[in-house]
This record gives structure tokens, sequence and C-alpha cells, in this order.
């Protein structure tokens, strides 16, 4: 599983947990979040965000 990291305001979305509040099951893929889903925090879209290294 991976981890994605907004470019605006550093949120993570971590492909285990999901965004159950958006309506992302917790083991989602990146992939799979619908191309609409935005950032729970900034607002920013799914293409702002990049894999996180860690």
């Amino acid at each position: 599983m991976s981890r994605w990291r907004c470019g605006f305001c550093s949120h993570v979305y971590d492909e285990a947990l999901g965004d159950p509040d958006a309506g992302v099951a917790p083991g989602t893929c990146w992939a799979d979040v619908p191309e609409d889903w935005c950032c729970p925090e900034c607002g920013a879209t799914k293409a702002d965000y990049t894999q996180d290294p860690d």
C-alpha cells in the first residue's frame, strides 16, 4: 500500500486507510480513487498529489 501527499498542505492519503468520510473505503488504491476526489484539508485536486517516498 502506498501513501500520497498533497503538494499544497501536505495532507497524506494512505491507501490502507482510504478516506471513509468521502466514501473511499480503506484499501482503495490511488488509481481507483475517483478523479473528482479532493483533499479534505485544502480542496486540492487528485492531480496535486505525489507519491510519498516514505
